[in-house]
């Protein structure tokens, strides 16, 4: 697990407890840093800079604001090279038990990091996610607001799925702070006030030998060119995965972390 999810060890802005359920950070685990910057940096026009946690870890920049984490531990963990979400909650230890008792998998933690406590885990249909109980980064209102990436469950039933994320998350609990579900066709829409924040869609292959249409949680960053980003991914040892013209690419980077490049004037509608 990268320990990004502290978003990025900067100071805190709110906590977890006060704003919970919603995605409140993003990162990439991988094995070699510098190549992620390279890759990511030409594809995004990313900045990066040190975090807090040591040499293995960054925050990833767009115009000064935080965007993502990324993490070098990929190897040493023994894992795929992923993006991840993470989830704010009030209480990893009580998440943690909630996840188990679902029949699902709590891989990593909790953990104690500098800002709060985090974990890795993965839903009963495989797709992994983190959980963060703590301090958020100062800016976070302005992460979720500008929504420089957001995240979309591929999963095989989006209403069951739902249940389970809603029971061990608390969503449309009615308290203070909780997300709020709406249910869209197909979709489940994930609310936190009056802002999407994650979609639940169905159609996931469990058994899948492609691990795109597996169950998995898929990173979506906006920008204002995909024909460009695909070309300079290309360019820099990416692969293209699914890609709709104009609209949205899903991408591997050369060391297989897989993500979502969306028209930012769609997203926005």
């Amino acid at each position: 697990m990268t320990t990004e999810p502290t978003p990025a060890a900067t100071e805190a802005a709110t906590s977890s407890s006060t704003v919970y359920g919603a995605p409140c950070w993003v990162t990439l685990m991988t094995r070699d840093l510098r190549a992620a910057h390279d890759f990511y940096g030409a594809v995004m026009g990313w900045e990066f800079r040190p975090a807090r946690l040591g040499e293995g870890f960054s925050v990833a920049l767009s115009g000064g604001r935080a965007v993502a984490g990324i993490g070098a531990l990929a190897s040493a963990f023994h894992v795929a090279v992923a993006w991840t979400p993470y989830f704010a909650v009030r209480d990893a230890d009580e998440t943690a038990a909630r996840i188990r008792e679902r029949s699902a998998t709590v891989a990593v933690g909790p953990v104690a990091f500098v800002l709060g406590r985090g974990a890795l885990a993965a839903d009963r249909d495989g797709a992994v996610f983190g959980i963060w109980e703590g301090e958020l980064p100062t800016g976070w209102e302005a992460w979720r607001s500008t929504a420089p990436a957001w995240v979309r469950l591929h999963t095989r039933d989006a209403f069951d799925a739902a249940i389970f994320y809603g029971e061990i998350l608390d969503w449309a609990c009615g308290r203070p702070g909780c997300c709020d579900v709406e249910y869209v066709g197909d979709e489940v829409v994930l609310r936190s006030g009056d802002r999407a924040v994650a979609r639940l869609s169905s159609g996931a292959l469990g058994e899948a030998p492609d691990p795109a249409i597996r169950p998995r949680w898929q990173v979506h960053f906006p920008v204002s060119d995909v024909e460009r980003g695909v070309t300079v991914a290309l360019r820099h040892g990416g692969t293209v995965i699914t890609h709709e013209p104009g609209v949205q690419a899903t991408l591997r980077d050369p060391d297989g972390g897989l993500f979502t490049l969306t028209d930012a004037a769609a997203a926005d509608g």
